[in-house]
């Protein structure tokens, strides 16, 4: 867990694989990116969150009305993130995946196409890749449960290590949150924010 950014309102954390954001149910799901935090500073409030296998860039608030004010840009959509990941198959060029999302189960959660879903928006192009393989950027344009992961799969090209979604669940899910970028809202200066590592895996 490295700190990336500090300033007066917010802490940006690149998280690692395999760590909660915050507690689950139990005892063994106690250990968590904000319990952590909160150790030195409680007053630490989680904006937005990954998924426990997802690695990268997690944005914490420091004191409510910072918790408010970055809360409203993400929810607003301008907030723009970028994600690096490396899926199943061959895909060339770049597209747009916009499908509508819906739980298709609890245990595992697990996400997918349904007409009654919420709108959904991907955004992908092509880095690099293989005969069976290609490494991606993806920019989510809404930030919906499982978006990308449940996107991908959908179009016949899973992320590797996904436990979900893929049919090669050993290793690590291979996704990153690289970058985020907004306007500052108590600065009004353009934010860039950007991971120490590309390609983690």
């Amino acid at each position: 867990m490295q700190e990336c950014f500090r300033d007066p309102w917010i802490v940006v954390i690149d998280k690692p694989a395999g760590l909660l954001v915050q507690p689950g149910i139990g005892d063994h799901q106690q250990d968590s990116l904000i319990t952590r935090l909160r150790e030195d500073d409680p007053d630490l409030h989680l904006i937005h969150r990954l998924d426990r296998d997802t690695s990268g860039l997690v944005m914490v608030a420091r004191g409510k009305d910072s918790l408010r004010r970055w809360s409203a840009l993400f929810a607003e959509r301008r907030i723009r993130k970028l994600y690096a990941a490396r899926v199943h198959g061959r895909l060339e060029g770049s597209g747009r995946i916009r499908v509508p999302l819906a739980r298709l189960s609890r245990h595992p959660p697990r996400y997918g196409a349904h007409p009654q879903g919420r709108s959904a928006l991907t955004l992908w192009r092509r880095v690099d890749g293989g005969l069976d393989w290609t490494q991606l950027w993806l920019v989510p344009r809404t930030g919906r449960s499982h978006q990308l992961r449940a996107h991908l799969c959908g179009i016949g090209h899973p992320i590797f290590g996904d436990p979900i979604y893929s049919s090669d669940p050993l290793g690590r899910l291979h996704l990153h949150a690289v970058a985020l970028r907004a306007r500052h809202p108590f600065t009004g200066q353009p934010l860039r924010l950007r991971s120490g590592q590309l390609w983690p895996w």
